[in-house]
């Protein structure tokens, strides 16, 4: 598990740590409020000097928006101060995608050596580490979809053809699967399962969960090395939220499972489906807050454009096994394996929202839950947009927020994400969605598809 140290930490046996990597030069990554993955490089001789006294960075980032301009917050953005990033030497990865590069994520710390409070990755290790002390451990993992496509910045070509999830697919992108599976493996990821899906020239690859900071982490260095073999195939990697205004996008979809000293939430109990009481009340306050979620994972003006009934995008906040119009999708396993297999997956989120901040706000809403015992309303079978205005009022299923506006005043209103990500995190956020929101307010679903399409 990564947690984030009261002071900059450094640990001699780091050394070593560093010593065993044959790179030249190592990426210091931290993902921005609106899902962009920045960086500073060292050298590997300045290493251990930034693993002590971190690298220089402007708190101007926290209210970058996607398209890299800079809104000012209530307490964040503007040209004063200064952070520090300070990789993680326990995540350091060598990067066989990118030969002589070592890799490593990054904490924020004030000039002081404090903990920075709108660190999104400090944000994830807190809120870990709030679930472990009220005796829940969870493992995480983000699905990952993307198209592939010829290098064309004006436009989207599919660089491989053939109907959805098919054999005729796979063939043609077979060298490239094969090489980037085994890339990521070399990278201490190792991958669950490989496929083509059903968008033009679209892709997905599941991997094996994680704690949810090394999820998150998972999440930034599967991306990048997609994009990497993908160049080096002569293809570029979109995984941008849509691709065409008129077909279904790709996400970024989290799965998650949980257990506690007496054994997994998510089976071995009396409530649906096999869930203990604390895995359902889990699952109700993950559920309750969803519509202020979409601003976290989904938040992005082209996220709207993907997420649209009827395309199994997870627009409605409802819950149901095995439905994947329902925001939150329950799998059960099949039978023998519920106790390891169970799990919930979170549908409505992709790459546009910052891993870190999903992670951590999906456990601080199911805590939330445990803490006030929710239960889980009936669950819902079907796809809601045929339920007529009488199924809808006695379900009580609701439509998502359908703009980044809403999705942003749901975020505002959430007492939960406001209290577990502090003052200048939740703002930060905030004054970001917001400035997307109005700067794009007026766009075209296309122009928006060409404005996010080489952003993620």
């Amino acid at each position: 598990m990564s947690t984030m140290p009261e002071r900059i930490p450094f640990d001699g046996d780091n050394e070593a740590v560093i010593g065993r990597l044959d790179a030249e030069i190592v990426a210091l990554t931290f993902v921005d409020n609106a899902g962009i993955t920045r960086v500073k490089t060292v050298p590997m001789r300045r290493l251990k000097q930034a693993a002590r006294y971190g690298v220089g960075v402007s708190p101007c980032f926290e209210t970058f928006a996607f398209d890299d301009l800079m809104a000012v917050g209530k307490y964040l953005g503007g040209p004063d101060g200064d952070l520090r990033l300070v990789p993680d030497l326990a995540a350091l990865t060598e990067l066989a995608c990118q030969p002589g590069w070592a890799w490593a994520p990054t904490n924020k710390y004030t000039q002081e050596g404090t903990p920075f409070a709108a660190c999104q990755r400090g944000f994830a290790a807190r809120q870990d580490e709030a679930a472990r002390r009220a005796g829940i451990r969870l493992s995480m993992a983000f699905e990952t979809e993307w198209s592939v496509g010829t290098d064309d910045p004006a436009d989207f070509i599919p660089a491989v053809h053939g109907p959805a999830y098919s054999m005729l697919r796979l063939g043609q992108v077979a060298d490239y699967a094969r090489e980037l599976v085994a890339i990521l493996d070399r990278q201490g990821i190792l991958v669950d399962q490989f496929h083509p899906e059903y968008a033009p020239g679209q892709l997905e690859l599941s991997v094996q969960p994680s704690d949810p900071v090394g999820a998150a982490d998972d999440a930034v260095l599967v991306r990048h090395t997609i994009r990497q073999v993908s160049l080096q195939h002569g293809w570029r990697a979109l995984l941008a939220p849509c691709l065409d205004p008129d077909g279904t996008g790709s996400g970024a979809h989290l799965h998650f499972s949980a257990q506690d000293a007496d054994g997994p939430l998510f089976a071995t109990g009396d409530g649906p489906y096999g869930m203990r009481r604390t895995g359902e009340a889990f699952l109700a306050g993950v559920l309750r807050e969803q519509p202020a979620l979409v601003a976290v994972g989904a938040g992005n003006p082209a996220s709207f454009l993907r997420l649209v009934p009827s395309r199994w995008a997870g627009t409605w906040q409802c819950w149901g096994r095995e439905t994947r119009e329902a925001a939150l999708r329950f799998i059960t396993g099949v039978r023998g394996t519920e106790e390891w297999a169970a799990n919930a997956e979170v549908k409505c989120f992709d790459a546009t929202g910052n891993p870190y901040l999903i992670v951590g706000s999906v456990i601080a809403a199911g805590l939330a839950g445990l803490a006030e015992e929710l239960r889980l309303p009936a669950e819902i079978n079907g796809d809601p947009v045929t339920f007529d205005a009488e199924q809808l009022m006695i379900s009580g299923v609701r439509r998502l927020p359908t703009s980044p506006a809403e999705a942003a005043d749901r975020l505002a209103d959430s007492r939960v994400l406001a209290e577990a990500m502090g003052p200048e995190l939740h703002d930060a956020l905030l004054t970001v969605r917001r400035a997307e929101a109005e700067r794009y307010r007026d766009s075209s679903p296309e122009e928006l598809v060409a404005l996010t399409r080489w952003r993620f």
